[in-house]
């Protein structure tokens, strides 16, 4: 691999970046992160990185010291002179506030997208964006990766048969007809309305169910609200079995308990978002470090990314 490209990770997604690295054949940079007393924190790196290609690694979901450590990291790899910085954020958080949907509200995934800018990013690699049209908010090439590429081999090696996909709303639609598509199976919807945030009012599954395997399909699971409900909608229609597949791993607050109380068989993720899966035993993680690795090895050789796309 070209010497002139460093690796380095924030503290919350290190253990995600020492899988990229060992992919990579790479070691991890050495970056140290000074916490006063009073909550503030300072970043330096213990090497130097001037003229280097830099990839820093690091989800920005809660809380929001894992976005602050970020631009402190962008913003001390610019003053070190390092030649591009790479930001590879595998869960870019406040993406589900990509619009204005009421009066008076903010758009914080285009902020978090300035925020980024101004500190002095080059390109950004993520993945599974809540919002395809985020790529737009910034003004830097936008590497956007797909959690299928290692969620859709993990399914077909489950070999199940009278196999259904299902999406828990109308909104993943698009999401869920990639993955019967390209499992060459039916696609199901839920129509759910919604109380308030995380608060599910009604949902009525469309589509025939009975004597199915269904797979619920979403980008990421929070409260495990919506799926689970879903699930046992699904389990009520005749499903033979529900399991359900997401990208991001929020899983806060009664998510775990929720999901045990459920139909769910399991619950796959990527590793984007660190959990331990002895809170909650149906939840199975899939790695997408060598996938990043790749891609970030794509772009230091200046090659196309396309082909990793499954669909």
């Amino acid at each position: 691999m070209d010497s002139s490209f460093m690796v380095f990770s924030g503290a919350a997604t290190k253990y995600l970046a020492e899988r990229i690295c060992q992919s990579l054949g790479c070691p991890l940079g050495q970056l140290v992160i000074t916490h006063f007393s009073d909550g503030e924190f300072a970043v330096s790196y213990e090497e130097s990185i001037r003229g280097r290609d830099i990839f820093l690694v690091q989800s920005t979901f809660p809380n929001s010291d894992n976005l602050m450590e970020l631009l402190l990291m962008i913003d001390a790899a610019k003053r070190a002179s390092a030649r591009t910085i790479n930001a590879v954020i595998p869960y870019f958080g406040w993406a589900r506030q990509d619009r204005k949907d009421k009066p008076r509200v903010s758009i914080g995934a285009k902020l978090v997208a300035d925020l980024l800018s101004v500190a002095g990013i080059n390109r950004l690699i993520t993945m599974d964006l809540h919002a395809d049209q985020i790529q737009g908010f910034f003004n830097v090439p936008v590497d956007h990766l797909y959690g299928s590429g290692v969620i859709m081999p993990y399914l077909q090696s489950l070999q199940l048969k009278d196999l259904v996909i299902a999406s828990p709303d109308v909104g993943g639609s698009k999401r869920a007809n990639t993955y019967a598509k390209y499992l060459g199976c039916p696609l199901v919807l839920c129509n759910k309305t919604r109380a308030r945030a995380n608060v599910v009012a009604t949902m009525q599954v469309i589509g025939d169910v009975t004597d199915k395997n269904v797979v619920i399909v979403d980008d990421m699971v929070d409260t495990a609200g919506t799926i689970t409900k879903a699930a046992d909608l699904m389990k009520e229609a005749g499903a033979k079995t529900v399991r359900a597949c997401a990208s991001h791993c929020v899983m806060s607050g009664p998510a775990s308990e929720r999901v045990m109380k459920s139909a769910l068989e399991e619950i796959v993720f990527t590793d984007s978002i660190p959990f331990n899966s002895h809170d909650c035993p149906k939840v199975k993680q899939l790695s997408v470090a060598d996938m990043f690795a790749e891609t970030i090895r794509r772009v230091i050789n200046n090659e196309s990314i396309s082909d990793q796309y499954l669909v």
